[in-house]
């Protein structure tokens, strides 16, 4: 059993704009404390071994100039890696997929001996975003999929289960446990669209359209979505 309204109230999310080369970009942001030390969560999220337990498979070289790719996803080239010091690490990779190119940043920050703080940082240029995907869907077509991977990242450092495969993902999104999850992270990048300046219909309608590319159900109150 997954405490769904726990874990989405555990993550902090934000929207932002910003350049890219002189170019406008989307800025997405989550965050989430996490009841392990700052090693721990930097072996989870570094290790190929342990990131196929909360993530997906991933193979290729996880090293400073080194490239990667993540099983039926993203590719890309590792840019800055810095383990653990004094209480901080990170790491910043190209985002690779369908032939375009993201950028992706990792922190970590240690909260006392036993507890770190994760966030996870996403950046598009808004000119590689395909046409009319941004108005349809808003942040939650990418920030959904990031939300399940911090609930995976949840469980496997809980120590309860690893994260779900992706067939299992799949089948845990019928559930009503899992349409809960799926619909209340769409809402919540609703929500957090709206506080960057979004037109509060049109990130309701993106955040039911969200909803419905994940799970393929319509939400109950359809007038959401019109």
């Amino acid at each position: 059993m997954v405490d769904v309204q726990r874990q989405l109230d555990d993550v902090t999310r934000g929207v932002a704009a910003t350049e890219v080369d002189g170019a406008p970009a989307n800025v997405q942001t989550l965050a989430q404390t996490y009841p392990a030390p700052i090693d721990d969560v930097w072996d989870a999220v570094t290790s190929a071994d342990r990131i196929a337990r909360w993530f997906l498979p991933i193979s290729g070289d996880l090293r400073l100039g080194g490239r990667y790719q993540i099983e039926g996803n993203a590719g890309g080239e590792i840019r800055e890696c810095v383990p653990p010091s004094e209480g901080t690490a990170h790491y910043t990779a190209t985002w690779e997929f369908g032939g375009g190119v993201t950028w992706l940043t990792v922190t970590l920050r240690a909260e006392g001996a036993d507890a770190t703080r994760f966030e996870l940082t996403h950046v598009a240029r808004v000119a590689d975003i395909p046409p009319g995907f941004w108005e349809q869907f808003g942040p939650g077509a990418t920030g959904v999929g990031w939300d399940g991977g911090l609930l995976g990242l949840a469980l496997h450092l809980g120590g309860a289960v690893d994260g779900p495969s992706p067939s299992e993902a799949a089948a845990w999104a019928a559930t009503p446990e899992g349409d809960a999850f799926y619909r209340g992270a769409a809402d919540a990048w609703g929500a957090a669209h709206v506080a960057a300046g979004a037109d509060a219909a049109a990130a309701t309608r993106a955040a039911a359209n969200t909803y419905g590319f994940y799970t393929g159900r319509a939400p109950e109150d359809e007038s959401a979505a019109e």
